[in-house]
């Protein structure tokens, strides 16, 4: 039996590589840390552009155990927590571990990553996508006799 994709259509055509990330994604999607996705709208007054922000439940991480990065279309965030041998402690329940995690975001062409904010265990990472350039170019026919 043969499965049908979205990008199966002889009209879309270079679309391979992204249906292989879409699939990645939705297989590699363990849900933590949670996360929301907002739009903020542009200010006119302080020329701020419409942007994306992610924001994400880091509480327990500093800035040193968090990693933000771009590669090639992807937004990377890791969070790696360092466990401590403390001699001094003895837990009697440990329900807050040092857990590790990687959330990826794919980006469309052209999106840019503005900065990333960590306040109050949330980290903000906001983007912009600029307005691209209208190219409009001529391919010449060649006629051969």
């Amino acid at each position: 039996m043969s499965r049908t994709t979205p990008f199966a259509s002889p009209l879309l055509l270079g679309f391979d590589t992204m249906e292989k990330t879409l699939e990645r994604i939705s297989k590699a999607s363990d849900g933590y840390p949670p996360y929301n996705i907002e739009r903020m709208r542009a200010d006119r007054l302080s020329g701020e552009p419409e942007r994306l922000r992610i924001t994400l439940a880091v509480a327990g991480f500093s800035e040193d155990d968090l990693d933000v990065t771009t590669e090639e279309n992807q937004l990377l965030i890791r969070g790696r927590q360092v466990e401590q041998g403390d001699r001094e402690r003895d837990y009697l329940y440990r329900g807050i571990a040092a857990r590790q995690f990687q959330r990826v975001f794919v980006l469309a062409d052209g999106m840019q990553v503005l900065g990333a904010t960590l306040k109050n265990g949330l980290l903000s990472v906001d983007l912009i996508r600029p307005e691209p350039d209208r190219i409009v170019k001529k391919i010449n026919i060649s006629v051969s006799q």
